[in-house]
């Protein structure tokens, strides 16, 4: 087939494989809404754990039955000794290769693995969901000497992965913007890590399969690394007098600004501007107001791409958030696949639900008929 006759969508840019009930976007206006709920209502108003529910189970949660699901998420958090010998085992790895190993290794140990109905599918999200956290904290205090931490029952899910993280109870002002934190990344339509989500599903693979391919792509700077490199960016800057000529020096030489534009949206992310103020609440309360003063001078130098539609995104302020909250930066990716397991699990069970085999095409532009060539008469 000639080059002619096809039409190539790189990157599937605007190319609707499915219909979704999880999550909606309007790129335009910096709009989110997940199963049809504001994300402006749920940061301000619910937590993680009312949010997760959402996502999976497609409603909002009576009382007893948000009872019913932090009990259960509770009681779920422990993993088996094994997996903790294998996070030893790989201690020296990054963070999101460990959480991918781990979370892949667990599928040893739970008893719905190969149950691909929605009721077993939400079962074990929801375990994967309670397991992170627990993953990724044992991991942090292994590979710097200590002994890891066991959840606590008391504590909500922000609150215990700060208190097995750094073993001791966290002021409730940093676990609630952890909290929100979660709620902003638990959904997000047909990204990269769910598409990756999405194409192991069509094969019929289980949830397992699924989330360790997402945490995989996840893992990828295009898609999760932004917040680690924006802070970055920040200490690279220094000083708030530096940043408008970083960044003009940075676009002059071909370079991006790290958390600013994104594939959907060419408005503002929604989901940026509910930690704005919280960054800057936390920096002035931890004596490190230089970190946003910085950051807030970016978006200024930024202001004129704006009509390009490139704003910040939810990285942008995510990343200082988490490091003045003392969060190793390598964290940073792990934080929010700990988020997204609810959507990447409603982004399965839907692609279970109405089924077919993701298996796009690729335009071959190589030689054809190549005569064979025994090797000893090749030049």
């Amino acid at each position: 087939m000639t080059e002619e006759k096809v039409q190539l969508h790189r990157g599937l840019r605007e190319v609707y494989i499915d219909r979704s009930k999880s999550s909606f976007i309007d790129g335009n206006i910096g709009k989110l809404l997940y199963r049809g709920y504001n994300i402006d209502e749920l940061a301000v108003h619910s937590n993680f754990e009312e949010t997760a529910y959402l996502v999976m189970y497609g409603k909002l949660p009576t009382q007893a039955e948000l009872d019913e699901f932090d009990a259960t998420l509770k009681a779920a958090r422990l993993i088996p000794d094994e997996i903790v010998d294998i996070i030893k085992l790989t201690r020296n790895s990054h963070p999101m290769d460990v959480l991918r190993t781990a979370i892949s290794a667990l599928s040893a140990y739970d008893p719905d693995t190969e149950d691909n109905s929605t009721e077993a599918t939400l079962r074990k999200g929801l375990r994967l969901t309670a397991q992170a956290p627990t993953i990724v904290a044992t991991h942090a205090r292994v590979r710097d000497g200590k002994d890891p931490i066991a959840p606590d029952s008391n504590l909500n899910q922000a609150a215990n992965f700060l208190n097995m993280l750094f073993g001791e109870l966290p002021e409730q002002v940093d676990s609630d913007l952890i909290d929100k934190d979660f709620v902003l990344h638990a959904e997000h339509g047909i990204n990269a890590s769910s598409f990756g989500a999405r194409v192991a599903a069509s094969t019929v693979a289980d949830l397992h399969c699924a989330v360790t391919t997402g945490v995989a792509v996840l893992k990828g700077p295009s898609h999760g690394g932004a917040a680690e490199e924006v802070m970055k960016m920040a200490q690279e800057i220094g000083t708030e007098e530096n940043a408008e000529n970083y960044v003009r020096e940075r676009l002059d030489s071909g370079g991006r600004i790290m958390g600013f534009g994104h594939r959907v949206y060419r408005a503002i992310d929604p989901r940026s501007v509910h930690l704005q103020d919280d960054a800057k609440a936390l920096g002035e309360r931890k004596g490190e107001p230089k970190w946003f003063s910085i950051l807030q001078n970016v978006i200024e130098a930024m202001e004129p791409y704006r009509r390009r539609g490139i704003y910040q995104n939810v990285d942008f302020f995510s990343g200082t958030i988490y490091y003045l909250l003392g969060i190793p930066d390598d964290l940073f990716i792990s934080i929010f696949a700990m988020g997204r397991i609810p959507g990447w699990t409603a982004q399965v069970v839907e692609q279970f639900e109405n089924n077919i085999l993701l298996r796009p095409r690729l335009l071959y532009t190589g030689e054809m008929d190549v005569p064979y060539v025994p090797i000893g008469e090749r030049g």
